[in-house]
């Protein structure tokens, strides 16, 4: 069995090429996935009584997803409503 001696300046030249090839990957600005809040985050996050957000979804200020029996918000629309201001 042949022994290789791996020297300081090697693992810097290893790192150089893996930073240049994961640099395509780490500058890649694809939107992420928006995540989705249920009620009790969503009421937490504005400060609101249950009845509010049940306002907000009948106006149509929110626009939630049912699934199986709770509402579900995307963080986007929510965060939309705080900087309108239409609380």
């Amino acid at each position: 069995m042949q022994i290789e001696m791996i020297t300081k300046q090697d693992l810097e030249t290893f790192r150089q090429q893996l930073l240049s090839d994961l640099k395509p990957y780490l500058s890649s600005k694809e939107a992420a996935p928006d995540q989705w809040l249920k009620s009790a985050d969503v009421r937490k996050l504005l400060k609101i009584s249950p009845g509010t957000l049940q306002k907000l979804r009948i106006t149509g200020a929110l626009a939630p997803v049912k699934i199986a029996g709770s509402f579900y918000y995307k963080h986007s629309d929510v965060q939309q409503l705080l900087t309108n201001g239409h609380l």
